[in-house]
C-alpha cells in the first residue's frame, strides 16, 4: 500500500454581496451538505470550463464552415427517414 501527498495552494479572496443573498447561499449549501466556499469553488470551476468549451466550439465552427446544408427544408424533408 503506498501514500501519496497532494498539496493545493488555494489563494484568499474577498467578495462583497447583499446578506439576504449570502444567507440564500448558505442555505442551499446547506441543503447540498455543502459550504459557500465550495458552492463558489464548483461555480468558478464550471465557469472557466464554460469558457473553454466555447473557445472548442468556435473552433469547430471555423473548421466546418465549408460544409452547407444545401438550402432549407420542408419539415416532411426533415423527418424522412
Amino acid at each position: 500500500m503506498s501514500v501519496r501527498t497532494i498539496f493545493v495552494w488555494m489563494k484568499n479572496i474577498t467578495l462583497s454581496a447583499d446578506a439576504e443573498l449570502i444567507e440564500r447561499a448558505r442555505e442551499l449549501a446547506r441543503s447540498r451538505r455543502s459550504t459557500l466556499n465550495q458552492l463558489f469553488r464548483d461555480w468558478l470551476r464550471s465557469l472557466t470550463e464554460q469558457q473553454g468549451r466555447e473557445e472548442r466550439l468556435v473552433e469547430l465552427e471555423a473548421r466546418l464552415s465549408y460544409a452547407r446544408a444545401g438550402g432549407k427544408f420542408t419539415r416532411d424533408q426533415m423527418n424522412e427517414r
